[in-house]
Parts: C-alpha cells; structure tokens; sequence
C-alpha cells in the first residue's frame, strides 16, 4: 500500500526553533558564509517587540518541518501618524523538499493568518515572478518607501482586504523596519 504523506500548514511552535534553523540554514546556504543572515533574523526578531508567534508559519511535511514564512511587525510613517504593517520575510523550503508548492503553500497561510487578524498591509523584498502570485505588486506605486525602495520591482507590497467594510485605505509613507532587519 502506498504511502500517503501530508501537508501540514500551522504556526510555528518554540519546539520549532532547531527544525526552522535548519530550514534556513539549508535554504539560504552559500559557500561563503558558515551560518546565513537570515537565521540570525529570525534569532532576533523572535526577541523583539515586532515578533507575531501566530504569523511565524511552518510547513510540515510527512511530519518534518520542512518550509518557513515568518511575518513580523514593521510601521509605515506619514506626516500625521504612524500606521502597523507587516515584513514578510524570511520564506524558506527545505532544499530536498523545493519545488512542490511548499513555499507558496506556506506564505498562502502566513497571509491568510494575517488577513484573519485584520492586517491591512504586507510588504516584501523579493522576486517580483515569485511573489506576484500571491497578489504582491510594485510598493512605490502604492506610496511606500524603503532602505530598498530604489531596488524597483523587488520593493513590494500587497493590500489586504479590509476587515471592515468601513475601513479607509491602507497606509501610505516610510516603512519602519525594526532593528534585526538593518543587519540583512
């Protein structure tokens, strides 16, 4: 009889900790480097005040974690007041386990988690052929800037839809990235 293996889709657990560094470890792996920035990211923003542990999402296939898309808390500044966002980032599959949907699997779930939280805005830096799948378009042609708005298409941003219907439009201005995101 054959085998059948599941996708598990959830929030990440602190039991999680050393099955998600190995998944971004192994996932942004370079010769160069002996433990990638982005684990020490998420490290530190897992200390921080921009830490959201129901947006930390794993992917567990065949019970193994396997894939990882972390949302944390960023703030978008106008000239009149401050409004929250989120940073996706990092998304990582495990390299025996790309090319199946896990990463589109797990960043659908870490959007949806936020979409149900009442989360209006996500921004991300990142491929513009990946990333338009979920929705993401250009962020400086929707009012946001960014230490990497001058990148272009890579400086992206998605609208989520109100929890309201009475909801004004989503914030426009600077993006405030805490402090563990100017180490990357």
């Amino acid at each position: 009889m054959p085998r059948v293996t599941t996708l598990r889709l959830r929030p990440e657990d602190p039991a999680d900790t050393g099955a998600v560094r190995r998944v971004l470890a192994g996932a942004f792996a370079r010769p160069d480097v002996t433990t990638p920035p982005e684990v020490g990211l998420v490290a530190e923003l897992r200390d921080s005040d921009a830490w959201l542990p129901e947006l930390a999402m794993v992917a567990e296939y065949g019970g193994e974690v396997v894939g990882y898309a972390l949302l944390t808390r960023v703030r978008v500044k106008s000239d009149d007041h401050t409004a929250p966002a989120l940073a996706l980032g990092p998304v990582a599959v495990a390299p025996h386990r790309r090319r199946i949907g896990l990463g589109t699997a797990v960043v659908q779930a870490a959007i949806e988690a936020a979409t149900e939280l009442g989360e209006r805005l996500v921004v991300v830096l990142g491929d513009p052929g990946y990333y338009h799948r979920f929705g993401f378009g250009r962020a400086d042609r929707m009012g946001l800037t960014s230490p990497w708005s001058g990148l272009g298409d890579p400086w992206q941003a998605l609208v989520l839809p109100p929890a309201t219907s009475g909801e004004g439009p989503p914030p426009r201005g600077e993006v405030l990235f805490p402090p563990p995101w100017s180490k990357v």
